[in-house]
């Protein structure tokens, strides 16, 4: 995925974007060694971390692999230039009005959240999917009094495999399991692709089979 010209300082404001091909729309991604829940579930038999997507096949390719280090490299190097591009890239690329965050890896930490909710808030015609297991993250940020922008669904991802979610939605709002109960991704009987669905983007449960 290349830029337009007049989006290439965006482009290197964010380390560039992603366009996984499920997606209805592109994403910014980071590696998913860098997950800290997530490098600590790959370690428990039965978790989803355990059979990582994202740990195997085309992303574990050198050059994936430097690209999605070098996103997280320049939203480290500067968050201020780094949010500014994510909006500029989004305004441009999200036309259909939807945008995935984290096709491989997790939140970073507070600091990444409020820039994610920033950019959010910034692209109010986009609506946001925000897949984390970082629920802990999570709460301390709406505990502090921080409140999620109506187009931000933060998904609080179920953490083993044939879990109840009804924890995770308590949190959010919003929850995936690996259970079937509520509405469940089609993908699998799609070709692996989300097509017409946007499920994600606004169901309040989505229970995703193993894959």
């Amino acid at each position: 995925m290349k830029p337009p010209k007049a989006l290439e300082s965006a482009w290197t404001a964010v380390g560039g974007l992603s366009a996984p091909g499920k997606m209805p729309c592109a994403s910014w991604s980071v590696p998913a060694a860098e997950c800290d829940t997530g490098s600590k579930l790959r370690k428990v038999a039965g978790s989803v971390c355990s059979v990582c997507y994202a740990q195997k096949g085309r992303y574990g390719f050198p050059n994936v692999q430097d690209a999605l280090y070098r996103r997280l490299g320049a939203w480290k190097a500067d968050r201020s230039a780094w949010r500014r591009g994510m909006t500029e890239l989004i305004h441009h690329h999200a036309r259909n009005g939807y945008w995935r965050w984290f096709d491989s890896g997790d939140l970073q930490g507070l600091p990444m959240l409020r820039d994610i909710a920033a950019v959010a808030r910034a692209t109010p015609q986009v609506r946001h999917w925000l897949p984390t297991k970082e629920i802990a993250l999570v709460g301390r940020w709406l505990v502090s009094g921080a409140t999620a922008p109506a187009n931000l669904v933060i998904r609080a991802s179920a953490t083993m495999l044939d879990q109840d979610p009804a924890p995770f939605a308590e949190l959010t709002g919003y929850a995936s399991g690996s259970v079937a109960s509520g509405a469940t991704c089609p993908a699998p009987d799609q070709g692996g692709k989300c097509l017409d669905c946007r499920r994600c983007w606004h169901d309040k449960l989505v229970t995703y089979r193993k894959h």
